[in-house]
């Protein structure tokens, strides 16, 4: 486990790498997933990294755990790695992948 140091800096990059809701999330997730025939029960909608960031966002700081820890680098890393475009459409595909981490580039 990180040190409490660590984890106080990493719990704030990830709050800010992921600006959405845990509710606009979540809505994303089964919208994403959803098709003409068959849409998937919520908490099974998205991509499993996305599932995971959804129950971080529903977590205390102090129940997280290391797997938790791991996405959350994770998700700052992939956040922090993307370039900001300006006047990104809403449809991209970038903009797509970040939502599927909480990132929804054209809040930034």
């Amino acid at each position: 486990m990180t040190d409490a140091l660590e984890l106080d800096a990493l719990w704030e990059d990830f709050h800010r790498a992921v600006n959405m809701t845990s509710q606009e999330l979540a809505a994303w997730l089964r919208v994403s997933d959803a098709d003409e025939s068959a849409e998937p029960l919520p908490e099974h909608a998205g991509e499993p990294t996305g599932q995971h960031v959804l129950a971080i966002l529903q977590k205390r700081r102090t129940d997280l755990t290391d797997e938790d820890l791991e996405v959350m680098y994770q998700v700052v890393e992939t956040v922090e790695a993307e370039v900001d475009v300006e006047n990104e459409p809403e449809d991209s595909p970038r903009r797509h992948r970040l939502m599927f981490v909480g990132h929804d580039p054209l809040r930034s």
